[in-house]
């Protein structure tokens, strides 16, 4: 960065120190760069000018030129608005204000000539204009220097210390001459070239005052492509970084443990992803560095087995493995599904969970240490500092988004040399999001169910339709099968009408009635034990229904469930609809999952109800729900420190910039890893200094 850069933002000419205050303070605005990097977030052409004739409520925004001929202050107080008339050779437009009536009443001459902009607006059946920009035509004249003019966000308060949108543009025509060759380039011209991109400088000048629509466009390109194109290189910097450190252990010998279970105890054939899966993990395991990949799923399609095999390899090797879920009902259910499993083989398992008892507790202990045990499997108990392994060879990491960084960094520190990490997840991440948020990883994808595995029926039924539910229930319940009904509250919220959790179990309870029926109820507030119970009842078949919340999103794992009842779905984004409906569908018979709504349904409610009626892939659905709800808070679901703070670029809808940045970042590793060469000096100054203090790889290089 270049010191004139790195200037704080009070010594910029219409600043000070006040104002310098309030822009960190409401904008994270403190230097020129800040500045520079406030991006407007649309633009309007200020060349269009309408006829008050042509304006109707349908418009976005509108542009006008007349004379005011009216100006009266309505009403008293707080109820107190400015109304103005604008009048044009076609007709009078009222122009509204309910805030600054003082200052607009002293300011508005009857008799001179405006140019207002704002959105039109319906009002009892009359169009007029509220709170609209305001300039005499003289101003306008002046002030207007492009066809496309920048809006930028800002606050109440900022506009108080008159720092609105037009306050900041005018300080951006003060910053930007002297920022003039002051921009230097941060990407190497070769990639310039074969992305087609802008310089710097240009494309900063043209998006803050762009001189023509395709300017502005490829501006906006360039800069989304630095973005991206530097969180990429961060990435996979910090992963060649991480294998040449990071030595693992070989695991070469394929032996008795593995091809005993493959000829054995395999419970069906194993499908083509979950082969090819097998064929890229094994790769890693004998390369002598540590293995870093992360399994991603949907539910039912056998990450679990592909997971078992992995372990069973590092078993032949004479090593242990770790098994870390985030809940003690899933690690209970991968214990007993593993140890079904490895039925007759020798291979000893063990659970640790919070409620293992002391003298269980000494016994797994001792049995690690020693290395009579072979598999442990467990919650956050097993990073406890007294758990210690004889010689942990490889770490499964299931529904790995649960756990903390630090979490997972004190089960590979077990040993001095870093097991093998093997990271699952049943959540499907849509490719953009995955090459961003895990582009330091190896990404391996089951994207196949296991043969015979019947696909989830998926209903959206109204209100209405109540009574046809029950009585499809009874008819499932007849058959021998078990349901699930999941609420979104567990109690009343004052401000949303939605069906609660207690509600609903009573009405439940009096529909179907014991002894005929059996009803549970289980939510996040029961003590673990109560609800440890409740769920063990549903999963040995003593209970017909299961009454709940979302709580059963991960971990039941219930053949025998064949409905699952989603109420008031509308509150429910995407992906989590589709996790809860994986709960069913695990038998070999039909399953179903009924959506339950209210009537009225926002337009992204019905896009959701149809995406999920649609289809049963999860990574279609995720790629729908990351459209509609957007990438969220990045830096809370990272997995490395590389900062991802994008301004412009979206993960949500920039796939093909993302990959064309990667693939750039890739090319240009390859040729020069440590950024050594004299093209890419600038390059790596760039991203030292934008790393001070954060994650500085280059010095680790």
């Amino acid at each position: 960065m270049s010191q004139l850069l790195s200037t704080s933002i009070e010594y910029l000419k219409g600043v000070g120190p006040k104002r310098a205050e309030i822009l960190a303070e409401e904008l994270g605005i403190r230097t020129y760069q800040g500045l520079l990097h406030h991006f407007p977030f649309r633009y309007e052409d200020r060349t269009k000018f309408y006829k008050v004739s042509e304006v109707n409520g349908d418009l976005p925004y509108v542009q006008l030129v007349g004379e005011i001929v009216h100006v009266e202050e309505i009403g008293v107080k707080f109820k107190k608005r400015l109304v103005a008339k604008l009048r044009d050779e076609t007709g009078t437009m009222e122009l509204v204000w309910f805030k600054g009536v003082a200052y607009f009443a002293k300011n508005l001459k009857v008799g001179e000539k405006y140019v207002v902009f704002a959105k039109p607006n319906d009002y009892n059946r009359k169009v007029n204009l509220v709170h609209p920009e305001v300039e005499t035509l003289i101003e306008f004249k002046n002030s207007v220097q492009s066809k496309l003019q920048a809006v930028y966000s800002s606050t109440e308060k900022l506009s108080k210390f008159t720092l609105g949108s037009k306050n900041i543009s005018r300080l951006l025509k003060t910053l930007l001459p002297q920022l003039k060759y002051n921009l230097e380039e941060n990407i190497p011209a070769s990639v310039l070239v074969n992305n087609g991109l802008l310089d710097r400088e240009s494309a900063m000048f043209n998006i803050h005052f762009p001189t023509s629509v395709e300017l502005l466009k490829r501006s906006i390109r360039r800069i989304k492509f630095e973005e991206l194109f530097m969180i990429q290189l961060e990435l996979l910097k910090l992963k060649l970084v991480n294998l040449e450190k990071s030595q693992g252990f070989v695991f070469g010998e394929i032996g008795e443990k593995f091809n005993g279970f493959y000829s054995n105890n395999l419970p069906f054939d194993l499908t083509g992803a979950q082969k090819r899966v097998l064929k890229e993990i094994r790769i890693d395991l004998k390369r002598g560095k540590q293995m870093n990949r992360l399994l991603q799923g949907d539910v039912g399609s056998g990450k679990t087995i592909v997971a078992l095999m992995s372990i069973l390899i590092g078993l032949d090797n004479g090593f242990q493995a770790a098994l870390m879920a985030p809940t003690e009902i899933l690690a209970t259910q991968h214990y007993e599904g593993l140890k079904e499993l490895l039925k007759g083989m020798d291979v000893e398992v063990e659970l640790l969970t919070g409620s293992v008892r002391a003298k269980k507790r000494r016994e797994i202990h001792e049995k690690l240490e020693d290395g009579s045990l072979h598999i442990l499997i467990g919650t956050h108990a097993l990073i406890e500092d007294k758990v210690k392994f004889k010689n942990l060879g490889i770490a499964v990491i299931d529904e790995q988004h649960r756990f903390g960084v630090a979490q997972r960094a004190k089960l590979y520190k077990k040993n001095s040399v870093l097991p093998h990490v093997l990271i699952m997840t049943a959540t499907p991440i849509p490719r953009t999001l995955a090459m961003t948020l895990y582009g330091d990883l190896d990404v391996s994808v089951i994207d196949e169910l296991p043969p015979g595995r019947k696909a989830i029926q998926t209903l959206h039924w109204y209100e209405n339709k109540r009574l046809r539910l029950f009585g499809f229930m009874e008819g499932e319940i007849a058959k021998g099968r078990q349901i699930y009904i999941v609420y979104p509250l567990i109690e009343e919220s004052e401000k949303l009408d939605y069906a609660t959790l207690e509600e609903g179990y009573q009405h439940i309870f009096k529909r179907f009635p014991a002894p005929k029926y059996k009803v549970s109820i289980v939510h996040g507030k029961m003590k673990a034990d109560v609800k440890q119970f409740e769920m063990d009842r549903f999963v040995n078949g003593e209970t017909d229904i299961m009454v709940s919340t979302t709580v059963i999103e991960v971990g039941v794992n219930v053949p025998n469930a064949s409905v699952m009842i989603i109420e008031s779905a509308e509150r429910f984004g995407l992906s989590q609809l589709h996790q809860l409906r994986g709960r069913v569908g695990r038998g070999a018979e039909q399953s179903y999952c009924v959506l339950m709504t209210g009537n009225k349904l926002s337009s992204d409610g019905r896009l959701r109800m149809k995406t999920m009626t649609g289809t049963n892939d999860g990574f279609q659905i995720a790629e729908v729900d990351l459209k509609l709800r957007g990438p969220g808070d990045l830096r809370g679901t990272q997995q490395s420190g590389t900062p991802i703070n994008l301004k412009l670029a979206n993960l949500a809808t920039d796939g093909e910039l993302i990959e064309k940045a990667r693939g750039a970042a890739i090319q240009l590793l390859k040729k020069d890893p440590n950024l050594e060469q004299q093209e890419n000096r600038e390059l790596l100054m760039y991203l030292r200094e934008k790393n001070r203090g954060k994650v500085n790889w280059s010095s680790i290089s």
